[in-house]
């Protein structure tokens, strides 16, 4: 009657269907003793039907062939073997219980070894075959949730169907990460965890160090990178750079999802794996800033290093979390010893530029009066800087600026925001740029040009900081007091270098009483004065279009009104004498126009000349 009952049960399951499983249906019935319960009686037919499941898929059996996989197969027969083997170590359990020594054991041990060969095989062929399914893109987009649908090991007849229809609806990596978990999860169940970890360690650390050396990642030395020159070790920071990003967010994140779902049953077995497969590879990955930042120093390398400084900086949390176990705990580590030394570095590359500029001493004029190279150099260094304010202003924290004098009030910038220290640091720079400029306008005999010598660089330094990250450092109240300094440094070439031509003039511009000897002489001395001011300050140049051109308009209201009023009253009286009056009012305004592009520079005659001759008629 149990037989019956027994038996009826599985004929109702498609697994144990007659179709798919014919030989089961020779198995003889057990002859079962009157006292035996019923429950045994289940354990000893799914022993039975268990062995015969496993031994079909005997690898060294006469009728296996090289090319038969389950997991590539049919899927509910990779189903139906993994639960034949949890049924096996049902009936060892139960056979154990009943009797040590019996040969039902030693029988039930072997066949159990030849399911772990096969299960180790089947995973063996899952973790190299589909590698390209495995990849870390693949896997750290992956759903929980349809995996663990699919992995569910409960293979009842009334959900193979319902199984089916899901597969298809997720992606093949899904399913290959599910394979690898039903097989995991069987073998360390049944005392094989050893072996299933073993080839996931092999193949995977193989992968992770492939996917490495792909990226374009090398390992070196200290020696190796101490002795390359800089045009060798930048393009390797740039490989390092894209390497380091697609390594964290989705090789060893992968590799850390992919770990921990398909030995999600044991803490310590997950945490063994992850660590062996990844922890090399990490290591020698971030122990590469350290060795460029304890490498030779200079300036050049300033951003590079903090660009390796904000890879790390910008990662940490992920860093933190994907290698959180203890075993990692060197992988950090190594990563916080990375941004040691970089900080370390940035730090003493920003002492030298201080140093290097303290130290720079202006010795040539610039010709022209125009804007000096280290002015540039300086400026565009700090532009570069700015870029990094967040973390430089982590790097200078505990750094603070030591001075041995105050800084002058109009050089101290806006320290209300949170970067204070980065805004001390700035302002010291700036101060000392603008030190050495004031230093170099002395190197010029012609006070007017010292002017054009500072009117460019100082314009050119408050240009730069208006129009770039610095205007956050500085603040508006610098930018205020440095332009109107501009506007000081304007009017005091006016007046040097202008006085002379414009008091050679009438004062009182609506005389018309002068005696023609004095109007006479009034042009003469016009002629000389303005002939040697534009002898002079034609070669001058004025870099900013718009600061030469409100320095242009400003002189030609200062001369042009009043020229034009004594050329009007007396050029009939001179009207065939050339020496005397030498310029019409439109002569100088076209002069004027000219004036710094330099020598022999074009200047924008047209556009200048038409917005002077607005000028003609303001007094």
């Amino acid at each position: 009657m149990r037989s019956l009952r027994f038996t009826s049960s599985k004929a109702s399951s498609p697994s144990h269907s007659v179709a798919q499983s014919p030989a089961r249906t020779h198995i003889p019935p057990t002859s079962t003793p009157h006292h035996q319960s019923f429950s045994a009686s289940i354990i000893e037919e799914d022993f039975m039907y268990a062995e015969q499941i496993i031994n079909r898929w005997d690898l060294d059996s006469p009728f296996y062939t090289k090319q038969d996989y389950f997991f590539t197969g049919d899927r509910r027969e990779a189903r139906q073997f993994v639960k034949s083997v949890n049924s096996l170590q049902s009936a060892m359990h139960y056979f154990v219980s009943e009797n040590a020594s019996s040969e039902k054991i030693v029988h039930a041990q072997k066949l159990m070894q030849v399911a772990m060969k096969r299960l180790e095989k089947e995973f063996y062929q899952i973790l190299s075959v589909k590698r390209d399914v495995l990849d870390s893109e693949s896997i750290s987009n992956h759903s929980s949730r349809a995996i663990s649908s699919v992995s569910d090991e409960d293979n009842a007849s009334d959900k193979d169907d319902r199984i089916s229809m899901h597969e298809a609806t997720i992606s093949v990596s899904e399913m290959v990460m599910a394979d690898l978990k039903l097989i995991a999860d069987c073998m360390i169940r049944s005392g094989y965890g050893k072996e299933c970890v073993k080839i996931y360690k092999i193949l995977r650390k193989s992968n992770v160090d492939e996917t490495i050396y792909n990226l374009g990642f090398e390992r070196y030395s200290f020696n190796q990178i101490n002795k390359m020159d800089w045009d060798v070790i930048e393009p390797k920071i740039k490989t390092w750079l894209y390497a380091m990003k697609i390594a964290v967010k989705s090789l060893f994140y992968g590799e850390r999802i992919l770990c921990d779902y398909v030995f999600s049953s044991s803490e310590k077995i997950r945490e063994s794996c992850f660590s062996d497969v990844c922890k090399d590879g990490a290591i020698s990955l971030f122990e590469f800033p350290e060795l460029v930042a304890k490498s030779r120093k200079s300036t050049e390398r300033m951003f590079r290093t903090l660009d390796l400084y904000s890879a790390i900086s910008d990662h940490w949390s992920e860093i933190e979390a994907i290698f959180s176990f203890e075993s990692t705990t060197t992988v950090r580590t190594q990563a916080i010893a990375s941004l040691v030394k970089l900080g370390d570095a940035i730090r003493a590359m920003l002492t030298d530029f201080e140093t290097s500029m303290q130290k720079e001493t202006l010795k040539t004029a610039v010709t022209g009066g125009s804007i000096h190279p280290l002015t540039r150099y300086v400026m565009n260094y700090l532009i570069f800087l700015s870029d990094y304010i967040e973390v430089l202003s982590d790097i200078l924290a505990d750094w603070p600026l030591q001075v041995q004098s105050a800084l002058p009030e109009s050089y101290i910038c806006d320290t209300s925001t949170d970067q204070s220290s980065i805004s001390g640091r700035f302002s010291w720079l700036v101060l000392v740029l603008l030190c050495k400029i004031d230093s170099g306008a002395s190197l010029y005999k012609d006070v007017a040009q010292s002017y054009i010598f500072l009117i460019n660089n100082l314009n050119y330094v408050v240009s730069k900081v208006s129009n770039s990250g610095l205007t956050y450092l500085f603040g508006d109240d610098w930018l205020e007091k440095h332009e109107q300094k501009l506007k000081q440094y304007a009017g005091n070439y006016e007046r040097v270098a202008w006085s002379k031509v414009i008091s050679s003039l009438p004062a009182n511009q609506t005389v018309d009483n002068l005696s023609i000897e004095a109007a006479r002489d009034c042009f003469r001395l016009f002629n000389l004065e303005f002939n040697e001011a534009y002898r002079r300050h034609s070669t001058f140049i004025i870099s900013d279009n718009k600061i030469r051109d409100v320095i242009k308009i400003s002189v030609a209201r200062k001369i042009l009104p009043a020229y034009r009023t004594l050329y009007e009253n007396y050029r009939g009286v001179f009207r065939d004498v050339d020496s005397v009056v030498r310029y019409a009012p439109d002569d100088l305004s076209n002069y004027l126009s000219d004036l710094f592009y330099g020598a022999g520079a074009p200047g924008s005659f047209n556009a200048s000349s038409h917005s002077f001759s607005s000028c003609n008629g303001l007094s």
